[in-house]
């Protein structure tokens, strides 16, 4: 038998061990990477964080194939600011105002009256917040296409600004919850936004605020009809409304949208309530998720005596049903992207 090259078995096995010892701190590092770096380390984080690697590791008990990964996320107040009014309702009324000229007798009628005026705690008493939004969204979001309302929105965005924060609405998502959409999407998730604003309005900003696609948007309607006119086919907005996605309207549009029922949710309100329950009271490991806001100095500090973004019995909820509970004020480093470059936010 011929012999073994010994030069040549201790140049390989040389070669190994280095190759071993330069990739070796790599891997490590790529073990390292924090995926949610603006959460501090906590209950909340960890959470988040345990649950996806359970359901995305083969052979895990709780794995989950990368079909069934969906995960549902509420817009106003759970990725994006809500207060002091619910952006969809500012941009309804600067719509309100514009269209103004052509219906004077709206400066004596309610809700519009109040709408003008600004009395919010008109606009938003007794529960009636919902339904006075509807009514003004008839008269300003209907009488044309999709195409022309989507680009009403989008020159909207592009200059409209929160009175306290002077930033676009754009501007005012959030950091953490931006690296979670990015973390479940990396992990195969489908992540669907559910709103109860309107469907189109959220469909305007989703894929480049979000990254999430217009098809992966579910939300409220108005009534769309096709017809011919001028020869073409077309799409036109009706002032009347079609479905409303909002508290058990929510898992209804999942179920209609999606054909799935997520295994996460994330929420803030009770308006979020029916679709976290109908998400995590389905057996199997499952994650609900209710964003408190905690942070009056960086944000705001809101919940069950508040008008917009009311949070009682999904609180109450959570507790029961082991919902992960996030406290902005404790549980995130910083809100809002600009942070990040060291901007502070305005004081209240």
């Amino acid at each position: 038998m011929p012999r073994p090259d010994r030069h040549k078995l201790t140049v390989s096995c040389l070669l190994g061990l280095f190759a071993f010892l330069c990739l070796a701190p790599f891997s490590a590092m790529a073990q390292a990477v924090d995926p949610l770096p603006s959460w501090n380390d906590g209950k909340a984080k960890q959470s988040i964080i345990k649950f996806v690697e359970d359901v995305t590791r083969e052979g895990s008990p709780d794995f989950v194939p990368k079909e069934q990964r969906i995960a549902t996320f509420d817009n106003d107040g759970t990725l994006w600011i809500e207060q002091p009014m619910y952006v969809q309702m500012v941009f309804a009324i600067d719509r309100l105002r514009e269209l103004l000229p052509m219906h004077p007798e709206w400066r004596d009628q309610q809700p519009f009256k109040a709408a003008l005026d600004g009395d919010f705690k008109t606009l938003l008493k007794d529960g009636q917040g919902s339904r006075n939004l509807q009514t003004i969204v008839g008269v300003t979001h209907a009488g044309m296409t999709p195409e022309e309302f989507e680009q009403i929105v989008k020159n909207w965005l592009a200059t409209a600004k929160h009175p306290r924060f002077h930033r676009p609405y754009t501007e005012l998502v959030y950091q953490p919850m931006l690296e979670v959409l990015a973390y479940f999407r990396a992990n195969g998730f489908k992540t669907f936004i559910v709103s109860g604003g309107g469907i189109e309005f959220v469909r305007a900003f989703a894929d480049q605020t979000y990254g999430v696609p217009t098809d992966q948007v579910i939300g409220s309607s108005i009534v769309t009809k096709f017809e011919r006119r001028d020869g073409l086919p077309r799409l036109f907005r009706f002032p009347d409304v079609n479905f409303v996605d909002d508290g058990p309207g929510k898992p209804v549009g999942i179920e209609q949208h999606v054909g799935r029922r997520p295994i996460a949710a994330f929420g803030n309100s009770d308006g979020d309530l029916q679709m976290l329950q109908w998400t995590t009271e389905s057996g199997g490991r499952r994650l609900g998720v209710i964003v408190h806001h905690t942070d009056a100095v960086r944000e705001y500090a809101y919940d069950k005596d508040s008008l917009v973004g009311h949070l009682d019995l999904a609180l109450e909820a959570a507790k029961l049903d082991s919902w992960t509970v996030v406290d902005m004020k404790t549980d995130w480093k910083v809100i809002f992207p600009f942070e990040m470059k060291g901007e502070a936010s305005p004081k209240p």
